[in-house]
């Protein structure tokens, strides 16, 4: 893939995988991202070469390897989600919109659009479902779940690159999945917060 020129098709691909795979996991994104470009196993386009650079590289990964503990710790990784809710959309579309860099300012913009609304998506599907995971005593379904991210992100990143048609099928499998399980889980952890709420109530003592 390194030296081959990318078409519009496969840049909005690349664009759409980091916006999506930004929600999930951002700093494995900005990580495997630049370490591909640094190897030379991948052309980064101008305004994603930043990524490479020995100071990014050294500091995503120092983020990376803090979010792969966290997010394996129940509780914790609803705290962490919740803290990114501010940083990864508006990464993810920053991410994006380098792909097309500043001289395509149209494809840039409509790439920022998708990439902010695909890592809007991701993420908060992500935060419900590890959500409603923590109301579970064992700790398995949320390790696994954390594991299925990791391998998401770079299987996306790599999709996006090598086959840009089968990355775009996937996605619209995968955000129609992931729709389905915000509308599903956000309505059990908002039932299982009104029963918690009322035990409490009903637990307090009368003036």
């Amino acid at each position: 893939m390194a030296g081959l020129p990318l078409d519009t098709a496969s840049l909005l691909a690349i664009a759409a995988a980091l916006g999506w795979a930004s929600g999930l996991r951002l700093y494995a994104v900005v990580f495997l991202t630049g370490m591909a470009g640094f190897l030379g196993w991948v052309e980064l386009p101008s305004g994603l070469k930043l990524l490479q650079s020995p100071v990014m590289l050294g500091a995503s990964g120092f983020m990376l390897s803090i979010e792969f503990i966290a997010d394996k710790i129940p509780g914790v990784d609803t705290l962490w989600d919740l803290v990114h809710s501010v940083v990864r959309i508006p990464a993810g579309a920053a991410l994006a919109a380098a792909v097309f860099g500043a001289d395509a300012s149209s494809w840039a913009m409509a790439a920022a659009l998708m990439g902010g609304t695909l890592a809007a998506t991701s993420h908060i599907a992500k935060a419900t479902t590890r959500a409603a995971l923590n109301t579970s005593p064992e700790p398995f379904s949320n390790v696994a779940m954390s594991l299925l991210g990791d391998g998401l992100v770079p299987a996306s990143l790599w999709l996006s690159w090598a086959h840009p048609a089968l990355f775009f099928a996937a996605l619209a499998v995968a955000l129609v999945v992931m729709v389905v399980l915000t509308w599903v889980l956000a309505k059990y952890v908002r039932q299982l917060a009104r029963r918690v709420s009322n035990l409490f109530a009903a637990a307090r003592p009368s003036v």
